[in-house]
């Protein structure tokens, strides 16, 4: 257990497993402040417990923001390269174009769940460096496609090897940081992804202009080759410096009381320890309450409702703006999505409340943009306007903070709910572009935008519901410790509880 100078008395000894923390120093006002923007408690943290969180954020948020970074550079060549020459050259007809991203999609949704079962049993460190020189691998043969069929296969690859990526980190911070600390480095680590988006559409300006022909490579293929080139040594990165789980890391920069400290963090939030016990009872217990259930429709429908700025690029080239302005203006949206992601993750770590900080961006963004772009107005300005109002409409740090504290009773439980949440989005992401996003019905898509504002609305209502069943299932808990199981709680839902808090006390 980790003890204070207000727990110690003079002279006393520490009794076995205690951890000895330095007395809270005198802060000045500055610093005070400094620390409440950045996390709310920071200011009331021990040094030594301050610097324990600044070792994490440089272990995990480096390795998690490069990797993401990465990702979604390599997410995003194919619109990139699309537009840059790629159709011309591969001789992309109708929906295969489509069919490529539902490629990637495909493979991404199925490998969620056995990615995490199997970060349960391995350390996360290496299933990660596998992940990252799988799709380093096949960023280097898109390069050298002749066919469409070709980015089929080289594009279900890479999908494949990044579909472990985001589930792992999402639990693996969780496992790290605290209620008041969570939404910020979610935030910090999935606005990186935007970033990613942004620096392939400036790379390809880049390349697109410089190297063009160069060696006789067209530049859409210098761009794969450029990336292969930066992927390879992030995938090192992670090698030397990710930790793994609070309980068995063997981080060289963390040391005994810095790992007895976290685990007492962990301890004190009210999550489980990992034990790597997959059996019938889990399953058991995670179908047999709402969690799983609602916190996957709710995903669904919002992952759903993110897809309008994947056609930003091809409605550009559409209504004739260069091959700069194709790449350039979608990246400076992605750089609006950077930041107010950060502010939604911020704002929800600052007041405490999730539900707000989702319900509220989605409605003020998503569903006025997929408004404007529903109505497809005359001229430019109001479609751009459109796609860049969606480009507001992230909220994605919020939601995975909320899935991993709603799921903090049971550590093999959260993992494969936030997996889950995010197999079951991919997986129907991967057949309803082409439903609503076919490709002949391109620039203004008259099922795809409408379908975004409805998935908008539908997700508000389940953010909401959730909010609700929380807030009972929290209070159930409270009476349920207390000895005073409510009176409207049914045999099933007491015996739930029951196994959940004995659980925890294990």
């Amino acid at each position: 257990m980790i003890t204070d100078n207000k727990g110690v008395q003079d002279g006393m000894p520490l009794e076995v497993g205690e951890v000895e923390v330095a007395p809270y120093q005198k802060i000045s006002l500055g610093k005070k402040i400094l620390y409440h923007l950045w996390d709310a408690d920071q200011h009331l943290k021990s040094p030594e417990e301050r610097k324990l969180v600044r070792k994490l954020d440089f272990g995990i948020l480096i390795c998690a923001t490069l990797g993401w970074w990465m990702k979604y550079i390599d997410q995003s060549n194919l619109t990139n390269a699309y537009v840059s020459g790629m159709k011309e050259d591969l001789n992309i007809q109708a929906n295969e174009y489509t069919y490529m991203l539902m490629c990637y999609t495909i493979a991404f949704a199925i490998i969620q769940v056995p990615a995490n079962l199997v970060a349960l049993k391995l350390r996360p460190r290496i299933c990660l460096v596998v992940c990252e020189i799988g799709w380093t691998a096949f960023t280097f043969a898109q390069a050298g496609a002749k066919t469409p069929g070709q980015m089929y296969a080289f594009r279900f690859m890479i999908g494949l090897f990044e579909s472990g990526f985001s589930p792992i980190i999402i639990f693996l911070l969780g496992c790290w940081y605290t209620r008041s600390e969570l939404a910020k480095r979610i935030a910090i680590w999935h606005i990186t992804g935007f970033f990613g988006s942004a620096t392939s559409g400036f790379l390809q300006a880049g390349v697109y202009a410089s190297l063009d022909g160069h060696l006789g490579i067209a530049g859409w293929r210098w761009l794969y080759i450029i990336c292969g080139c930066m992927s390879l040594p992030v995938a090192i990165s992670v090698w030397f410096l990710l930790p793994d789980y609070p309980h068995n890391t063997k981080a060289w920069y963390l040391t005994e009381e810095d790992k007895a400290m976290a685990m007492q963090r962990s301890a004190n939030q009210g999550k489980a320890n990992i034990t790597g016990t997959l059996d019938l009872k889990l399953l058991v217990r995670m179908f047999g309450n709402w969690r799983w259930w609602v916190l996957c429709a709710m995903y669904i429908f919002y992952g759903n409702s993110c897809q309008a700025n994947s056609y930003f690029a091809i409605y550009l080239k559409s209504a004739g703006y260069s091959v700069a302005a194709r790449n350039l203006i979608p990246a400076c949206s992605n750089i609006v999505s950077m930041v107010t992601d950060f502010a939604w993750g911020f704002g929800s770590d600052w007041t405490g409340n999730r539900a707000y900080w989702a319900v509220g961006p989605l409605l003020c963004t998503t569903v006025i943009g997929s408004s404007l772009l529903t109505a497809w107005p005359a001229g430019n300005v109001p479609k751009v306007v459109g796609f860049f109002f969606v480009s507001g409409g992230y909220v994605t740090s919020v939601v995975w903070t909320w899935a991993n504290e709603i799921n903090r009773g049971n550590a093999e439980e959260r993992a494969l709910t936030i997996s889950s949440m995010n197999g079951l989005f991919y997986a129907t992401n991967s057949f309803l572009p082409i439903l609503i996003f076919p490709q002949t019905t391109s620039p203004n898509y008259p099922k795809g935008f409408p379908s975004i504002l409805a998935f908008a609305v539908v997700a508000c209502i389940l953010i909401i519901v959730t909010d609700f069943l929380h807030k009972r299932e929290l209070r159930q808990e409270a009476e349920l410790k207390a000895g005073t199981p409510p009176a409207e709680m049914t045999e099933e839902s007491k015996s739930d509880q029951e196994v959940k808090i004995a659980s925890e006390i294990i």
